[in-house]
C-alpha cells in the first residue's frame, strides 16, 4: 500500500473547532470591555463563572465510558483552572496597565511559541520543522500587527514588572493548552469545561463577594445583563468546549498555532466597526494565516 494511502487524514473538524474557539474569543473581547465599564473586574469574573456553572450543570456528570476522577486528574483540573483562568487574568490585567500597547502585543504574540516549548518539555511531543516554521510565521505576523498599531501612537512606558507579568500570562495560557491535552486523554471535553469553570468560580468567589457587597445591581440596565449572559456562555462554556474538542485530536504544539486567530478576529471586528486595514496589517495577517496552513497541512 502506498504511503499516501496509509497516512491519516488531517483532523479537519478538530482544526475547525480550534479555529472557531479562538475566533469567538477574539470577537467577544470588545464586548467584554463594555462589561468592565459596568462591573468591577472580580465581580464580573464571579458572575461569569457562576452563570456558566448553572448552564453546565448537566456536563458535570461522568460519561458511561469515563473512568472515575483520580487524584492526578483532580490536581490537573485545579492547575488548569488556576493557571488558565485565574492567574492568566490577573497577570494580563495588571500587566497591560504597566506596558505599552506595542510591548503587550509583541509579548502576547509569543503564545504559540510558548505552547510549542512546553509541549516539547512536558509532553515530549516531537515538533516537525514544518510546524516550527508555521509557529514562527504566526508569531512574526501578530508581532508585526502590534508594531504597526503602535507606530506613531503613544502607548505609554513599559516597566520590567509589567513585561514580566505579561510573560507570565503567556506561559499561563501555554500551560492551559498543554495540561488540557493531558486531560482530554481521560475526560470528555464537556466535563473538562464544566469542572474547570467550577474551579474558576471557587478561586474568584472571595474577591467577587468582596466587590459585590457594595455594588449597585439595580443600576445595571437590561441590555448589560443580556450581554453578561452571552459573555458567560461564550467565554466559559462554548469556547472551552470547542477548544478541548479540537485538542483531543491535535498535538498541543500544532493546536497552539491556532491562537493567531484571536487577534485576527479582533481585527476583523474592528473592520466591521469602521476601522481601516493597512497594507502592513494585511501582510501581517496573511503571514499568520500562512503559518496556520503550513503547520496543519501534510
Amino acid at each position: 500500500m502506498s504511503e499516501a494511502l496509509t497516512k491519516p487524514h488531517p483532523p479537519l473538524l478538530a482544526y475547525g473547532c480550534l479555529a472557531l474557539s479562538t475566533t469567538i474569543v477574539g470577537s467577544y473581547l470588545g464586548l467584554s470591555k463594555l462589561l468592565v465599564l459596568v462591573f468591577p473586574v472580580f465581580l464580573l469574573a464571579g458572575l461569569r463563572f457562576g452563570i456558566a456553572a448553572l448552564m453546565m450543570l448537566g456536563w458535570l456528570r461522568k460519561g458511561p465510558e469515563e473512568a472515575p476522577l483520580d487524584a492526578r486528574s483532580r490536581w490537573l483540573l485545579f492547575v488548569e483552572s488556576f493557571l488558565g483562568n485565574f492567574l492568566f487574568s490577573i497577570c494580563l490585567l495588571f500587566g497591560v496597565r504597566q506596558c505599552s500597547a506595542v510591548a503587550a502585543g509583541v509579548i502576547m504574540a509569543g503564545i504559540p511559541a510558548a505552547v510549542a516549548l512546553l509541549s516539547f518539555v512536558l509532553l515530549r511531543e516531537r515538533i516537525a520543522p514544518r510546524v516550527l516554521l508555521g509557529i514562527a510565521l504566526g508569531v512574526a505576523g501578530i508581532a508585526l500587527v502590534a508594531l504597526h498599531k503602535a507606530d506613531g501612537a503613544s502607548g505609554g512606558g513599559t516597566t520590567p514588572l509589567g513585561a514580566l507579568l505579561l510573560v507570565g500570562a503567556v506561559f499561563c495560557e501555554a500551560s492551559y493548552v498543554v495540561i488540557g491535552k493531558k486531560l482530554t486523554a481521560h475526560l470528555s471535553p464537556k466535563r473538562i469545561s464544566a469542572l474547570i469553570n467550577l474551579w474558576g468560580l471557587v478561586l474568584v468567589a472571595p474577591f467577587a463577594i468582596w466587590q459585590g457587597i457594595s455594588f449597585d445591581y439595580a443600576a445595571v440596565h437590561a441590555p448589560m445583563w443580556a450581554l453578561l449572559l452571552f459573555y458567560a456562555g461564550a467565554a466559559s462554556m462554548l469556547t472551552v468546549w470547542l477548544w478541548m474538542t479540537g485538542l483531543k485530536r491535535v498535538p498541543a504544539a500544532r493546536a497552539g498555532v491556532f491562537m493567531v486567530f484571536l487577534p485576527i478576529a479582533t481585527g476583523l471586528v474592528g473592520l466591521l466597526l469602521g476601522e481601516t486595514l493597512s497594507l502592513t496589517q494585511a501582510l501581517a495577517y496573511a503571514m499568520a494565516l500562512a503559518g496556520v496552513v503550513l503547520a496543519t497541512t501534510a
